[in-house]
């Protein structure tokens, strides 16, 4: 098992603790904003879209700076810079403050795109996926427990403790890097990029790579709806799901309904990816996963009850999301230059980054025009994306100098 290697371990650590961050103050974050600087909802809502537009416009050149000075440097830094985002938030003494805190940690969340290079440094193509779904399998834990570790945290010592607890543990993966990790791109290697100056990912790479660029399409898409889903699901739960219930049980049954999705990207990157890989192949898993998460996401219209939003919906979502993007970032990095992984992978996370941006703003907008309304849209769009998907799959021919892993066929 791949955790058996402690560089796995220590990049499991990085991907979890990044997560864990985020969604330990994603809960209580607009409320800390609101009760300590009188935020209205128009500065709250920036202060949430900030973090996904910084990661956006940071993503790729943190990708590039670590193909051309190596992964670990830029590994560490970015990681500092996270504990330094969590120390503003928590010592912050107006909104401005905050929203710069906030700013950073997406600028510096770009640690998870350098550590997904690292792992693509370290693994055979052949295993890339799998190699990959560990950072999957962190983001599930990660769900799991942030948003009840800062719901606790806050409750019993204020609301400024889960910054702290953020940094605190954020700080703890610093010294796991640097004390466990060595340096995945030889010193020979990262002086014969920056001679030849290959590792930077020019513009006509991208637009002139017909793979990646539906991988690009698929991968923003996929965000695009999952971020319709997130900004949406609180409302429809208090609407639909448990209406004349009280606040406190709205926000428990949210809370309980959420957990599944991280219990179902802990399951998949367990038991189910690596058996589908060697069955079915990376292309296979992105038209598959089109369809269950489409599925998954318009069933939540369909029914009434909390249990089966949260027991099928969410949990079908969840499963299609650990099988179909671990394998469209492997295709991601598959589709470039050896060389330029890290590039590729900033670039696909900028587009997924925008979509998670487009999904936020417009998510309210199509819940005011009916409840139902964001769940039938965001699983039409990931529907449609089946289309580019099975092109995708019968193409298989990334640009030349990557080596081309083919698709196993089932039974195979």
């Amino acid at each position: 098992m791949m955790l058996k290697d402690r560089r796995y371990l220590v990049l499991f650590a990085v991907a979890f603790v990044n997560f864990l961050g985020g969604t330990i103050v994603l809960p209580t974050l607009p409320l800390y904003a609101q009760r300590n600087f009188g935020a209205q909802p128009q500065q709250i809502s920036l202060l949430l879209a900030s973090y996904f537009i910084a990661q956006f416009l940071a993503a790729p050149l943190l990708g590039r700076l670590s193909d051309k000075y190596g992964r670990l440097p830029v590994l560490l830094v970015s990681q500092i810079g996270t504990v330094l985002s969590f120390v503003m938030m928590a010592a912050a003494q107006d909104f401005n403050v905050l929203l710069l805190a906030r700013v950073l940690d997406g600028i510096t969340g770009g640690n998870l795109i350098v550590a997904q290079a690292y792992v693509t440094d370290i693994t055979p193509k052949e295993k890339r996926t799998q190699g990959l779904g560990i950072i999957f399998m962190a983001f599930g834990l990660g769900y799991i427990l942030g948003p009840a570790v800062g719901g606790i945290v806050s409750a019993f010592s204020g609301d400024h403790m889960p910054f702290v607890v953020g940094a605190s543990v954020t700080a703890f993966t610093v010294a796991l890097t640097w004390i466990f990790l060595d340096e995945s791109l030889p010193k020979e290697k990262r002086q014969q990029r920056a001679d030849e100056g290959r590792a930077r990912m020019s513009v006509s790479e991208i637009t002139g790579n017909r793979s990646l660029l539906i991988i690009l399409v698929i991968g923003f898409a996929a965000q695009f709806c999952i971020a319709i889903i997130q900004s949406t699901i609180a409302l429809f739960a208090a609407a639909e799901l448990f209406p004349g219930e009280t606040n406190q049980q709205v926000n428990l049954g949210v809370g309980l309904m959420l957990t599944s999705i991280g219990l179902g990207q802990v399951i998949t990157q367990v038991f189910f990816l690596r058996p589908a890989l060697k069955r079915f192949g990376e292309h296979r898993l992105v038209v598959y996963g089109d369809i269950l998460r489409g599925l998954g996401m318009m069933s939540i219209a369909m029914f009434a009850s909390p249990w089966l939003v949260g027991g099928v919906s969410l949990l079908f979502m969840a499963i299609a999301s650990g099988l179909m993007m671990p394998s469209l970032q492997g295709l991601a990095t598959m589709s470039v230059r050896e060389e330029i992984n890290g590039g590729a992978l900033g670039v696909y996370n900028a587009a997924t980054s925008l979509g998670l941006i487009m999904g936020t703003g417009l998510g309210g907008s199509m819940f005011d025009i009916g409840h139902r309304v964001p769940f039938l849209i965001a699983g039409g769009v990931m529907l449609m994306t089946v289309i580019p998907a099975m092109y995708l799959m019968r193409r298989r021919d990334p640009s030349p100098g990557a080596t081309v892993v083919p698709v196993t066929t089932p039974g195979h």
